[in-house]
């Protein structure tokens, strides 16, 4: 399933677009192809970047070298739905000059709405408590209710723990962080991720954001399983992490058939969440 397997990547919304943004030597660097999105809508940022490049030569030399006050973007792990993944991503001042050099209405509010996240980052260092808040202030900010947002943050918590447990036994790379996740919901949905979003109908948006509660629920208890085996077989490397996996994936995938079996119903729904609620208010 998604889940950052870094917990310094978080989610930023601007105007309801998500950007994402990691820290690197303590500030937040931000995805290049998200804040051109947000502010273009093209469906092709990566190719606008480079046409931006093409005719601000200026740009293009701060993007390839850097300057006095610059330095130049970089390729980062930042959190997918399969893992971690690189993204072209640049400091706040890389950000500001960015933007100076896109022709939009939103520019100006995005300058400030940028310079409020960076001064985010500052208060967070000195309050990792903050972070947390912030994250539920932005799923009630999307409407969505206090009780799943508690799950929903129980599950961030669940998440970390297990891929901290991955990385202290040996799992470095982000194709087995890809497969183990994928083990885990295979054998608790009988789907990937990747096919759990194609069902969902999903694109950019994060599975888990349109879970209702027992998916979420299913999905910790696969996690948790999982984390629980591996401490107690004393797992290690991917081998046998993969083998925890698909037996943590199991004990979630059973729980979710003999309730699937006593009610009637399925757990996975295609429908996303906040569209179920708005069906049964």
């Amino acid at each position: 399933m998604q889940e950052p397997i870094d917990p310094t990547t978080k989610i930023a919304i601007f105007r309801q677009k998500e950007i994402r943004r990691t820290i690197h030597n303590d500030e937040w660097w931000f995805s290049v192809n998200d804040v051109i999105q947000a502010l273009t809508g093209s469906v092709d940022p990566a190719q606008y970047f480079k046409r931006m490049k093409m005719r601000d030569e200026e740009l293009r030399k701060l993007a390839e070298k850097g300057g006095v006050q610059f330095v130049p973007p970089l390729m980062l792990e930042i959190n997918t739905e399969g893992g971690r993944q690189s993204a072209y991503c640049w400091n706040t001042e890389g950000i500001f000059r960015l933007v100076q050099s896109i022709s939009s209405p939103k520019a100006e509010p995005f300058k400030r709405w940028l310079a409020r996240v960076g001064y985010e980052r500052v208060k967070e260092i000195e309050d990792p408590e903050l972070a947390t808040k912030r994250t539920r202030m932005l799923y009630k900010a999307k409407g969505y209710p206090d009780s799943w947002i508690a799950k929903r943050m129980r599950g961030i918590e669940i998440r970390e723990t297990l891929t901290d447990e991955w990385q202290n036994r040996g799992i470095k790379q982000q194709r087995e962080y890809e497969i183990l996740t994928a083990e885990i919901s295979k054998a608790t949905f009988d789907m990937t991720p990747g096919e759990y979003k194609k069902f969902k109908n999903l694109k950019r948006e994060n599975l888990r954001d349109h879970m209702d509660d027992l998916e979420l629920i299913f999905t910790m208890l696969g996690e948790a399983s999982t984390t629980e085996i591996a401490k107690v077989k004393n797992a290690q490397g991917f081998p046998e992490n993969k083998d925890a996996a698909q037996k943590g994936g199991k004990i979630a995938g059973g729980a979710r058939k003999n309730l699937e079996k006593e009610t009637g119903k399925k757990v996975s729904t295609k429908r996303k969440f906040l569209e179920n609620k708005k069906e049964l208010e």
